[in-house]
């Protein structure tokens, strides 16, 4: 009898895939994704529009409440440790308010843990923010340079903070070899990584398959929901991964695959 996958994130596809038909170089989605991908993304999608395990108002119904919040959802195919077949599937940033739900990867790091250092670096510039507010509805001149004083310490510890945040989000590749976001960006020539940087679905799937012996085959993302803003966006439509954000990272992660870009 074979094994069978108990990977609480790898998703079997609803029929069969021959590994004749996958290539050995990784695919890397630029205007059309990968058939693979069709399949998984066309499964993801029918899970999103029926599940009942959370509640996020994508602008998709009208008897949704809250913020309207469109999201991009990734699906990585992958062959796990047993040959098999499937995909993970994985969100950009929050989704219904967490970083963690079953059938999604977990994030690169949880910035959402109780008492963890960015909840109290919050609290902290919650009681700078108070003071300042404070002290500026006295409107006293004697006030004003403690509250540029206040202000010039706001900046330096919410700096402080970011930078934090970039040294606790670590990458791998292939090889197992592990760099902060500080490093790989500083590599790829800038000053800093931009924020977020790290949150998107792309790399959360590539860290999960690396840390977890699954060789990446094909990776696409899509939007689903409506658009914030402008309409760039298309509710269902597939976008090359941002360069931004993503493109260094893949520079780290991505090293020593051989790579094949639709």
């Amino acid at each position: 009898m074979a094994e069978i996958s108990i990977d609480p994130y790898f998703t079997p596809f609803d029929e069969v895939i021959s590994t004749e038909i996958v290539s050995a170089k990784f695919s890397l989605m630029i205007t059309k994704p990968h058939p693979l991908c069709l399949l998984a993304a066309k499964q993801l999608q029918a899970y999103l529009s029926n599940q009942t395990d959370w509640i996020h108002n994508f602008g998709l119904s009208d008897q949704n409440e809250g913020t309207v919040i469109g999201k991009m959802f990734g699906v990585l195919v992958v062959q796990n440790p047993l040959g098999e077949i499937g995909y993970l599937s994985a969100f950009s940033g929050k989704l219904a308010g967490s970083n963690q739900h079953a059938k999604f990867v977990p994030p690169v790091f949880d910035l959402l843990t109780e008492n963890s250092f960015l909840n109290i670096g919050m609290e902290e510039l919650t009681v700078m923010n108070q003071m300042i507010s404070a002290l500026e509805d006295q409107n006293h001149p004697a006030q004003k340079n403690e509250i540029i004083r206040l202000k010039e310490k706001r900046k330096a510890h919410s700096v402080a903070l970011q930078d934090q945040i970039f040294e606790h989000y670590h990458f791998f590749n292939l090889a197992g070899e592990e760099k902060s976001l500080t490093e790989i960006f500083a590599n790829a020539g800038y000053k800093k990584p931009p924020a977020g940087a790290g949150e998107c679905a792309a790399p959360k799937l590539l860290q999960y398959a690396f840390q977890h012996k699954m060789r990446p085959i094909a990776l696409a993302e899509f939007w689903w929901g409506q658009s914030p803003k402008s309409n760039f966006w298309k509710h269902g439509h597939f976008y090359a991964c941002c360069k931004e954000k993503c493109e260094p990272i893949f520079g780290h992660t991505l090293t020593g695959i051989e790579i094949e870009k639709h």
